[in-house]
């Protein structure tokens, strides 16, 4: 297949148009408030893994084209679910994968809204020419605080928290080239190198405190290393990213820019790196602002942004999606890169 969508660039190219500090500065689009400590966190908001995945296993049995399949487990023996939609072996296939880090829910909540859409006729077609593979909550042990190691000073008030790392105290995003949990293991083994997966979207949160053009950014976008990366994955990643990019932008909630990667970021442990370059697929980077706990006040977003944090998780996944299935995705223009701000910090300045 990727021989297929690269013959089809070639031949058919064509250019389409397609929120923390106490500083003061402007607010995200979303408007979305900055926590600081001055309001209650609540997870109860949030799908717990039990709640998740008898979610999943309702959606299953409504969903004629739906799958799930048990990969492997957590540190705690939590089984972690692939969501499958494998409708031809021919068509182009994409991984979604939300939660390696714990304290990173709303893109999971999204994923959940998603799923729910696929057996709507909102996705109607859709599925006809995309196969799409979901790993909705990959650490489950840090979205339960099921861990070993302290948590002292978080945000959060209840009934749980959330956490980076896994039981083990690893974080999940740095693993991928030891692969010395069992998660990571499970990821690799049971998926990567089980399916020919073409595309892969990574889903993440950063801290609330990132800003592009003096307001705060709804989220950053990042490619895989240009040196590092074969130069058609790398070309096709950032098709990616200009679909999501031109479906984001002119929402009046969303204000992307392009994330801050440098050192760690940039280490083959990390997903959207190590995963292109060990694998071939043009993987893809989308951090939304905030985290839904933490020790940091300045990583934690207010709950009001929740709304728009998991509308924009949406809309990624189904633009995608749909350009895939389409193809337009390969018609994709990338030279909005080359303008595309980096974000800025905040606490640097």
């Amino acid at each position: 297949m990727k021989k297929q969508l690269l013959t089809a660039l070639i031949s058919g190219a064509v250019v389409l148009g397609s929120y923390t500090s106490t500083a003061p500065i402007a607010n995200a689009a979303g408007n979305g408030p900055e926590y600081q400590g001055h309001e209650t966190i609540n997870t109860q908001i949030l799908h717990s893994y039990e709640e998740m995945m008898t979610y999943l296993e309702k959606q299953n049995q409504k969903q004629a084209h739906m799958d799930m399949e048990i990969i492997g487990e957590t540190v705690k023996k939590r089984e972690i679910p692939l969501v499958k939609y494998m409708s031809n072996p021919n068509n182009p296939t994409i991984l979604y994968l939300a939660q390696q880090h714990g304290d990173e829910a709303l893109t999971t909540e999204g994923m959940l809204d998603f799923i729910k859409s696929l057996g709507t006729g909102k996705m109607k077609g859709v599925l006809d020419g995309v196969n799409i593979l979901m790993i909705p909550m990959y650490n489950a042990d840090g979205a339960m605080a099921d861990v070993d190691h302290e948590l002292e000073d978080y945000a959060a008030k209840g009934p749980r928290h959330l956490t980076r790392h896994n039981a083990n105290d690893v974080d999940l995003n740095r693993d991928h080239a030891d692969r010395t949990q069992p998660e990571t293991q499970a990821l690799h083994e049971n998926v990567l190198q089980q399916y020919d997966i073409d595309y892969m979207m990574d889903l993440h949160h950063q801290g609330a405190q990132w800003v592009k053009d003096g307001k705060y950014v709804s989220g950053a976008i990042f490619y895989p290393h240009p040196d590092y990366t074969d130069e058609d994955v790398l070309y096709q990643s950032k098709q990616l990213g200009s679909v999501i990019y031109n479906a984001i932008e002119p929402k009046g909630w969303g204000h992307l820019a392009k994330y801050a990667g440098k050192g760690s970021a940039y280490s083959p442990g990390i997903g959207v790196y190590g995963i292109a370059n060990a694998y071939d697929i043009s993987t893809f980077l989308f951090e939304m602002r905030g985290t839904a706990d933490n020790a940091n006040d300045f990583e934690v977003l207010g709950q009001k942004s929740n709304g728009y944090l998991t509308k924009q998780t949406v809309v990624a996944m189904e633009e995608t999606a749909r350009s895939i299935a389409d193809r337009s995705i390969l018609k994709e223009d990338i030279s909005f890169w080359e303008d595309l701000p980096v974000q800025e910090s905040i606490l640097e300045e």
